[in-house]
């Protein structure tokens, strides 16, 4: 019978050592090759078949017992895996946990304390590895590696608790600090992974870099829940923090605007402006820094430069964002929290922008130029947003006070059809942008000011009698019963008389879109006043 070597023996590790090892760095640089090669679909699937690679070669390393000898390579292996797969899925999965305790399991292993998978989970299973590091210090850049990535497992799942924890012990086993803080900000700033030897297996994210994206993502997250509940001081330090680490371009943007809210509500509104200016360089996503540039600019009574931000903001959300190829890395983005409306970064939708333009112009009296009007009218969701129909009143009113007819010097020639000349098909508009307005103030119950836009109707052109029964209905609500009576008599005797001539026909096209400002049925509303004033006079 021919010899075997055992499968535990030194032989049989050092020669399968040195061919799992070239496996898993060809498989790293195969991933890294992938990572160059853009959104194309290669890259895809390099990134997939190095994924299966290393999967394939764990398989292998676990097939065999555990040797402290292997741990390395294999908490490696472990490593490049859960990076290359979450970065791939754009986030953790719980799967993933169970490969960081098949490891720790694994460590523990070695010498013989399964015991602690029993009792208290992967925190057990943490305490129980850590104990023993000391008797196992080639593992230890592994293990801190490892750590990393269970850090970031927990910190994007909001286990805080357990991160804590799991920090003070990695502090602790490094001698770095003689009781533990409970300030996890602090601990990640602390923590000091062991560097790797210049032989170690490639990686595809190393500790440091790991410990770097843990502290900005934490620093970001934890500044901009000190935003929200108003612990100014705090969230200043804490977004300066994240400012000043691994943050990619998108993230460096949200920070910097959030710098730029806090410097605003603690009254500094030049150094909020630097920050904001900041966000606005390059090219990235630039609807929150508008927003919050906007609220600036009010702040300081700036209105121009507030409406001028909306505007932009306006055009911001319409352009389709176009993400860069994510990094096969786990990224500051991967451990952030989903948006949150409550957040002062989140700018809405479009149209959710068009309606905060549109209520500022009408609050501020201010005009914005035709072609931006044009593109706000555009799917907006008008019921009965009532600012946004009051702004687009006003803005109606505006461009048809500064219209010229364009047939004044043409003669009979140039009349529309059926007769109606431009002078007043004109006036016509004129009234119906006049009454829409005044229908928006008695829907919300401001009479007063419906008042005022019925009688300029009236004025603006006499014929019109829709405007004329928006005025009896509108008069009878703000109990003037002298002017009610007054322009009743005239009402009444309208309706005597013949029909208006062929001059005051509109076109079809605009009693198409006009028919909606008459008043329903007009015979009853006089009857009805008749009825009320032969009442009153009984009285």
């Amino acid at each position: 019978m021919a010899h075997r070597t055992p499968p535990g023996s030194s032989a049989s590790h050092a020669s399968c050592l040195d061919l799992w090892r070239e496996k898993n760095d060809q498989l790293i640089q195969q991933a890294k090759v992938a990572q160059d090669s853009g959104l194309s679909p290669r890259r895809q699937q390099l990134a997939q078949d190095a994924l299966e690679g290393l999967r394939g070669l764990l398989h292998s390393l676990q097939g065999l017992p555990a040797a402290v000898s292997v741990l390395p390579l294999e908490l490696t292996v472990i490593c490049n895996f859960i990076t290359l797969r979450a970065s791939l899925a754009q986030g953790f999965t719980e799967d993933l946990a169970q490969d960081i305790q098949q490891g720790l399991e694994r460590v523990l292993e070695t010498q013989e304390q399964l015991k602690a998978r029993l009792e208290h989970g992967l925190r057990g299973l943490w305490d129980s590895v850590l104990h023993v590091s000391s008797l196992l210090p080639e593992l230890l850049p592994a293990l801190h590696h490892l750590a990393g990535l269970q850090a970031a497992l927990w910190l994007s799942t909001d286990r805080l608790g357990d991160l804590t924890l799991l920090l003070q012990t990695l502090n602790v086993s490094q001698v770095i600090q003689s009781r533990a803080s409970e300030d996890l900000l602090l601990l990640l700033k602390t923590w000091r992974p062991p560097a790797e030897e210049s032989d170690a297996p490639l990686t595809l994210q190393d500790a440091q870099n790991l410990r770097g994206v843990l502290l900005t993502a934490f620093a970001y997250r934890q500044g901009l829940q000190e935003l929200i509940t108003g612990n100014l001081p705090r969230a200043l330090s804490s977004l300066h923090e994240a400012a000043s680490g691994l943050c990619p371009r998108p993230v460096l943007v949200q920070v910097y605007t959030a710098l730029g809210t806090c410097l605003r509500k603690m009254g500094s509104p030049q150094r909020a402006l630097l920050y904001l200016v900041a966000a606005l360089k390059g090219e990235s996503t630039w609807g929150p820094p508008l927003l919050e540039a906007s609220r600036l600019y009010r702040q300081l009574e700036n209105t121009a430069a507030e409406i001028e931000c909306l505007e932009l903001l306006v055009e911001a959300l319409s352009v389709a964002h176009i993400p860069e190829a994510p990094q096969l890395l786990i990224e500051v983005e991967l451990l952030l929290p989903r948006p949150d409306p409550a957040s002062p970064l989140h700018c809405g939708t479009q149209s959710q922008a068009k309606y905060l333009l549109a209520s500022r112009c009408l609050q501020t009296g201010s005009l914005l130029p035709n072609p931006v009007w044009q593109r706000m009218l555009q799917n907006i969701t008008w019921t009965c947003w009532p600012c946004c129909w009051m702004a687009w009143s006003q803005r109606c009113l505006e461009l048809l006070f500064q219209a010229t007819p364009t047939d004044k010097e043409q003669g009979p020639a140039s009349s529309c059809e059926q007769g109606c000349t431009s002078d007043v098909a004109l006036q016509q508009l004129r009234a119906a942008a006049l009454i829409s307005r005044g229908l928006e103030w008695v829907a919300s119950g401001q009479d007063t000011k419906a008042l005022q836009d019925f009688l300029l109707s009236v004025q603006v052109c006499p014929g019109n009698q829709d405007a004329s029964f928006h005025l009896l209905q509108t008069l009878r609500r703000l109990d003037r019963r002298d002017e009610a009576t007054a322009l009743w008599r005239r009402l009444e005797a309208q309706t005597e008389l013949p029909q208006e001539n062929a001059a005051w026909s509109l076109p079809l096209y605009l009693e198409t879109c006009l028919g909606w400002i008459h008043p329903p049925d007009r015979e009853t509303l006089l009857e009805e006043f008749r009825t009320s004033l032969l009442e009153t006079c009984d009285l």
